[in-house]
């Protein structure tokens, strides 16, 4: 059903506004911006519609379309893990999915994304980790995550369902959503960690993300160290993220260290996992913990380095080490009051992200809404 505004005189009420088609509030062309006096409505099905055609009377027709609730689809998109969620635009997530990122992530992705959509979505917003081409639209290059080089998400996903679709990093989304939802709302200034299988950043200067690499898990710490996935040498995820944690444990292993570690997987100490190293750590095992210690250290040295740089107000660390907060986290903390100039340290806040696994998607859904705005 269609209703149509009736005035009188010919003119434009200044209750009306006009705006661009992509505006993601109203799909109509003129916005209601107060409440109008002395007017009617009139179905167009009416014979009385008929009846007032030969007044010189204006109309414009108003869907219904603007009373239903939207929804954007936000997507993270990690190295491990591709994360899904239906979005509404007070920033709730009504539904959403998790699916292994690693295999088939195309199809995973459209899966993902049909298992959540329903009426009323109007773009979908994803974040990825690697570096972004926004001419493109597509990654350029994901050390963690290859099989996304290349592939073309955005078109897919826009040719599949008709509607805009918007691409960013991966961390920098996950600021944006600690910025619209989460402890960022309470900083202007801040850097916010991704600390998973790898290490990203996303930089809210201003309370504007800031378009540019952040790609803070590849900033060399060490000149001559271990070579990196993305083929440099040194970089602060070969010795602060998920990867390098297992990598030390392994190697320990390897040298016959003792661990309870040994006995899980029936002893295929290749089959561990991240989880199997907090597990182990909060059960007590001192390698495990000496494992958490150890990233923990280079974690602490690549926070002191962003501090020295950017002086934010806050640090925000979010992603799937979380868990091991108090014994990785806290080891950083104290090797970033060790490293960093004493006002600097005194003036930064840091502190867990208050979405923690949501902060991707959620920002990812931002985006989508960001992206329509007038």
């Amino acid at each position: 059903m269609k209703l149509l505004y009736l005035f009188r005189n010919g003119a434009l009420p200044a209750a009306w506004k006009t705006c661009q088609p992509q505006c993601p509030y109203m799909h109509i062309t003129f916005i209601l911006t107060e409440p109008l006096r002395g007017c009617h409505f009139l179905s167009l099905d009416s014979p009385l519609y008929r009846q007032l055609l030969w007044y010189n009377i204006n109309l414009l027709q108003v869907s219904f379309q603007t009373m239903k609730k939207q929804y954007a689809i936000g997507i993270d998109i990690g190295g491990t893990n591709l994360r899904a969620a239906l979005v509404s635009r007070e920033g709730e997530i009504v539904n959403k999915i998790k699916v292994p990122s690693l295999e088939r992530l195309e199809e995973s992705l459209l899966n993902a994304v049909s298992e959540v959509f329903t009426d009323g979505v109007t773009a979908i917003g994803i974040g990825a980790a690697g570096l972004i081409d926004r001419e493109t639209a597509t990654v350029v290059v994901s050390p963690n995550l290859p099989s996304i080089e290349g592939v073309n998400v955005v078109r897919m996903l826009r040719d599949k369902y008709g509607i805009p679709v918007f691409l960013e990093n991966d961390a920098n989304v996950a600021a944006l959503g600690e910025r619209w939802m989460g402890v960022g709302r309470d900083f202007k200034n801040f850097v916010l960690f991704t600390l998973g299988t790898g290490i990203g950043g996303g930089i809210i200067y201003d309370g504007r993300l800031m378009n540019v690499a952040a790609e803070i898990g590849h900033m060399s710490i060490i000149a001559n160290g271990v070579k990196c996935s993305c083929g440099n040498h040194g970089c602060l995820e070969s010795y602060a993220a998920a990867k390098a944690m297992l990598s030390y444990a392994i190697t320990a292993l390897e040298h016959d260290a003792a661990s309870t570690l040994k006995e899980r997987h029936q002893g295929n100490i290749y089959k561990l996992t991240p989880e199997d190293i907090y597990q182990a750590a909060l059960e007590g095992d001192n390698l495990s913990r000496d494992v958490l210690r150890e990233a923990g250290k280079y974690l602490g040295v690549g926070i002191s380095n962003i501090i020295h740089t950017f002086s934010p107000e806050a640090i925000i660390l979010t992603g799937g080490l979380m868990g091991a907060w108090n014994i990785y986290i806290r080891e950083a903390i104290k090797e970033v009051s060790r490293r960093t100039l004493k006002h600097l340290f005194d003036n930064v806040t840091i502190v867990p992200s208050s979405l923690l696994d949501d902060a991707g998607i959620v920002g990812s859904a931002y985006l989508a809404f960001s992206g329509l705005s007038c």
